[in-house]
């Protein structure tokens, strides 16, 4: 191997010569303050860079030492003044990482937004195989499981580089530390080859979506991770001590009727299972996946309902149960769980953003979760109002309308769903119209006395056209999410109306199961492939009936991902230069950034050009990002309300 330890400017510019990829890795060290702190190297916040390896060709790298607290550095203003016009901000250089959110990350601390071409090998890594019909997952793909497992080589461990200290406090011209990071960008540079071999053998699509849409979506996921969202920590505190009282009166309240059982933190203890299936008698109208007692919401919503027919003295007991637990979901998700995970150094929340959370290639959010925050109608005690914009900026946050709507349109080719959308039309009129057998102007008429709940069940439908609609299930969703009581027979005709009215759907739908069942898989408009062994399982119905629902859902879903994901590239190269527009989350078809004022007109035209733009040519149906501005995320207002306001 030619690993090398180099400081001068001049020598990093003779080893990067005219190379077209470059591979890169960061050695980061905690900040003093935080020396002390576990994982405080890993944030951006705390840390710093301590180093920078590069790698232009296999089996060499250079190490560029900035922060060693022992040997000598290089001038940190000068290597990356150079590295980011010659290679960060390189439009003809591929730039490659191994976790690109993380250098991303620790780059745009210093100002700098890494432009494409860039290549993520965790992101290709997660779009390999390995094994028949199962991609790498995160876990699967870290540097040291990868190079032993495909090149036979086993990578010395960080613990057993720094042995208890931080790698700033190593000499850089020791060996040990130079191997150690070097081979970081020298095995990324091989990857990227590796990969991308694999990809031409095996799935061509996923090097596009690799290059062109993941590894892109890594960068702006760096800058997401890095400006992290402001909280009202006193907002905060005042709640968390409005939860618990609420919570001890409703525990007290549930004590005077079932005595000394055992509630425990969201009456779901053993103890008070038997309370309700044994003691009262009631039946069991719900089981778990191993055939237990289920006393979860469902349950005992079901429960609720066979009591106002058979045992009415039974549903408050019940109904206090319900606000029991969730504001007990309240207090442990929304509150503990989000003031734990607010950071020392800059009081806001750094959410662990994972850009292939899903198999459909949707987002998740851990440590914690910020896209799970409940919606108005269903959060008693405000929890996005704990997110606010920091003094001197507001939120501008755009969300997708309809998107997987928008996409089963453009899937099923439904003349009726296109002419909506083509013609600026309601999809949530047009359904209603189809789905009761009415006029669209008498489905639009808000002071029928029928339009609320034909709207509710409209949209419930909508939400499940795509991805086969069984009655029962229709039935359950409307009851459950929608509060309405609707009859087997209703579900069925309703059903039965919607097949009719979108007839394009039901060919759609017919045609991709068929489809998937030939090919074992499914793939998005771009080619992301979901393999589905269980698609011809003709012993196992619950199976089946799972993988052909997946069918329909991956081409819909992850195609909608997909268009968020391009508008992210996009808006990489419009955000370069302009710091005060930062993006800081994002929540399923939803992108929201903290805006200096002054700004905000220039930041509305550049995030609604980057989402609306057309994803690829055949797409043809319109896409909207609907706008809302404000210094509350629980409380925003209507873009063209909020705009006369600035």
């Amino acid at each position: 191997m030619d690993y090398q330890t180099i400081r001068s400017v001049a020598d990093l510019d003779a080893y990067i010569g005219d190379a077209q990829l470059i591979a890169f890795d960061f050695e980061t060290s905690a900040a003093d303050k935080y020396r002390k702190e576990e994982f405080a190297a890993l944030d951006a916040h705390k840390s710093d860079i301590t180093g920078i390896s590069l790698s232009t060709a296999a089996g060499t790298a250079r190490y560029v030492p900035l922060r060693h607290r022992i040997g000598s550095n290089a001038d940190v203003d000068a290597v990356m003044c150079y590295l980011t016009g010659r290679v960060f901000h390189n439009h003809s250089i591929v730039k490659i990482a191994h976790n690109l959110s993380f250098e991303a990350m620790f780059l745009y601390k210093h100002g700098i937004v890494m432009q494409e071409p860039v290549y993520d090998t965790i992101a290709a890594a997660q779009l390999t195989l390995k094994d028949d019909n199962t991609f790498r997952d995160l876990h699967d793909s870290g540097l040291k499981t990868l190079v032993p497992y495909l090149y036979g080589v086993e990578l010395p461990t960080f613990e057993s580089v720094v042995q208890g200290r931080y790698f700033d406090e190593l000499d850089p011209d020791d060996f040990a530390a130079c191997r150690y990071a070097c081979a970081d960008s020298d095995y990324a540079l091989q990857l990227y080859g590796t990969f991308n071999d694999w990809f031409e053998q095996n799935i061509p699509k996923h090097r596009f979506i690799c290059e062109r849409i993941e590894s892109p979506t890594a960068v702006y996921t760096g800058l997401m991770k890095y400006n992290g969202v402001g909280v009202d920590a006193a907002r905060m505190a005042l709640k968390k001590a409005e939860a618990e009282a609420k919570l001890t009166e409703l525990r007290e309240r549930i004590l005077d009727v079932v005595g000394d059982v055992d509630i425990g933190e969201n009456c779901g203890t053993r103890g008070f299972k038997e309370y309700l299936y044994k003691t009262t008698g009631l039946p069991v109208l719900k089981t778990t996946a191993r055939f237990r007692d289920a006393a979860d919401d469902e349950a005992i919503q079901l429960l609720i309902g066979y009591c106002r027919q058979k045992r009415p003295a039974l549903v408050s007991l019940l109904e206090t149960m319900q606000e029991f637990r969730k504001w007990a979901k309240i207090k442990s998700t929304y509150i503990d769980g989000y003031q734990k995970y607010i950071n020392t150094a800059t009081g806001r929340i750094h959410p662990d953003l994972i850009p292939m959370g899903t198999d459909t290639g949707r987002f998740a959010s851990r440590r914690p979760n910020l896209q799970n925050m409940p919606r108005k109608g269903s959060d008693p005690i405000g929890v996005r109002s704990f997110v606010v914009a920091k003094s001197g900026s507001s939120f501008l946050d755009f969300d997708f309308s309809q998107i997987e709507l928008r996409v089963g349109a453009f899937y099923c080719r439904d003349e009726r769903m296109l002419e909506t959308y083509l013609s600026g039309g309601d999809i949530h009129a047009s359904t209603t119209a189809v789905i009761f057998n009415i006029p669209v102007s008498e489905a639009n008429c808000k002071e029928n006395p029928d339009y609320k709940e034909r709207r509710t069940i409209a949209k419930n439908v909508n939400f499940g056209t795509f991805y086969g609609l069984f009655p029962r299930g229709l039935q359950r969703t409307l009851k459950f999410k929608a509060g309405l009581d609707k009859s087997l027979s209703d579900c069925e005709e309703i059903i039965s109306n919607l097949k009719t009215g979108y007839p394009g759907l039901v060919e759609w739908q017919q045609r991709t199961i068929r489809e998937a069942r030939m090919n074992g898989c499914s793939e998005t408009a771009f080619g992301r492939r979901r393999y589905l062994p269980s698609i011809n399982d003709r012993q196992d119905w619950g199976k089946r009936s799972f993988a052909e629902r997946c069918a329909l859902n991956t081409p819909i879903q992850g195609t909608a991902a997909e268009i968020l994901k391009l508008a992210m590239g996009e808006l990489i190269a419009l955000l370069k230069d302009k710091p005060y527009i930062r993006p800081i989350l994002q929540i399923h078809d939803e992108l929201l950034f903290e805006v200096d004022d002054g700004h905000e007109q220039e930041a509305i035209q550049l995030i609604r050009k980057a989402m609306e733009r057309k994803p690829f040519d055949r797409f043809d149906v319109p896409i909207v990002a609907e706008g809302e501005h404000g210094s509350c995320f629980g409380r925003l207002y209507e873009l063209e309300d909020a705009c006369d306001a600035v």
